[in-house]
């Protein structure tokens, strides 16, 4: 099937003359900046704080484009991938009238992101085994189906998407497909970042909240062609990544080599802490995982939720979702914080024989 981007821009975003900065209106160098309305006294902090930030991130993108193995021209960067989703919606989907697609158990805020921007939702629960229905997708989509987003590895369940499934939805819609690395770095599976020039209308998305340790610094990752990226550059706000997270992202770029110790140790821990689960007595299920948690099907979870939280540990509690019944999502953490997670669940089952 064919994709034709300019079918499925929003008429009014297409039509859109972007904001033009202080910082977009020149180029090459200069001494003196007083085209932004700047403090030219400094700040109380850094004395370049006052100076606004690169609208463009290039700093980033041209390390990213070096590790990602893709073009700098193919990579948009959002204040958390938060933003990535909701620069998505208002690009592409009319409120009132287009509809996407997503594929619960997931992550919830495709749908909160849906909501606020009046656009109707599909839902095509996964099957059993956490995979795509392939059949009901496609019996959902209709002309107004814009995106389908897929969550892979998917949150809650921590499992990786079949990758010919995905391929097939790539390769048969004629929308936005979506996918959604957060946690691509925990998983043995290939990003599909390496894919975009077979696939015109992918999106994929990535964060440094994960892996990178940075979910404090609120930095997503998006990478598409060059005409999707085109269309979002237009959209987001002109300084939509604050001075701060850009120096400290370009320092955290450096340490890729501290960023694979961090992984290689929370995917052992995650093995360890499943193989721990699956001896507790009341565990029905630790599911397979390609994430940096583990989800646990557990008699009695609300009840072990609440306990918990009683020792000060908070995990979350996902049995109103649906596929995921009496189930708690853990997240991977220290050695120590795994110990005491464990050493809480003894003292349960001693309250609770």
């Amino acid at each position: 099937m064919s994709f034709d981007i300019n079918q499925l821009v929003r008429p009014n975003i297409a039509a859109l003359v972007p904001y033009s900065s202080a910082r977009d209106e020149f180029s090459g160098e200069a001494k003196v900046f007083l085209d932004a309305n700047e403090n030219s006294l400094g700040s109380p902090l850094k004395k370049w704080y006052n100076r606004y930030p690169d609208p463009h991130q290039l700093a980033i993108k041209e390390k990213l484009s070096f590790i990602k193995g893709v073009g700098v021209e193919h990579i948009f960067l959002g204040n958390g991938s938060d933003e990535c989703i909701d620069v998505l919606f208002r690009c592409f989907c009319e409120p009132g009238k287009d509809n996407v697609i997503i594929c619960p158990p997931t992550y919830g805020m495709y749908e909160v992101s849906a909501n606020i921007n009046n656009i109707a939702l599909k839902k095509v629960p996964l099957l059993d085994n956490f995979q795509l229905d392939l059949i009901h997708l496609e019996d959902q989509i209709d002309a107004n189906t814009k995106i389908i987003w897929i969550c892979s590895p998917n949150n809650p369940t921590g499992n990786s998407i079949n990758r010919i499934d995905i391929e097939t939805v790539l390769n048969n819609f004629t929308g936005i497909v979506v996918i959604d690395e957060a946690y691509i770095n925990f998983a043995q599976q290939k990003s599909f970042v390496q894919e975009l020039a077979d696939y015109p209308n992918l999106v994929v998305m990535q964060t440094f909240s994960k892996a990178w340790g940075l979910a404090g610094l609120r930095l997503g990752m998006a990478f598409a062609s060059l005409s999707i990226i085109e269309i979002m550059n237009k959209v987001k706000p002109p300084y939509n990544v604050n001075q701060a997270t850009q120096e400290l992202v370009l320092t955290a770029l450096e340490e890729i080599g501290q960023v694979n110790d961090m992984i290689k140790l929370l995917v052992d821990m995650r093995i360890a802490l499943a193989d721990v689960f699956l001896s507790m007595p009341t565990v029905e299920k630790v599911y397979p995982s390609d994430a940096n948690f583990i989800l646990v099907k557990i008699k009695e979870a609300k009840k072990i939720y609440e306990f918990l939280l009683t020792k000060g540990i908070v995990l979350r509690d996902r049995s109103n979702v649906q596929l995921c019944s009496d189930c708690l999502r853990i997240t991977i953490g220290t050695e120590q914080e795994n110990t005491f997670l464990v050493d809480a669940m003894q003292d349960w089952y001693q309250l609770n024989p």
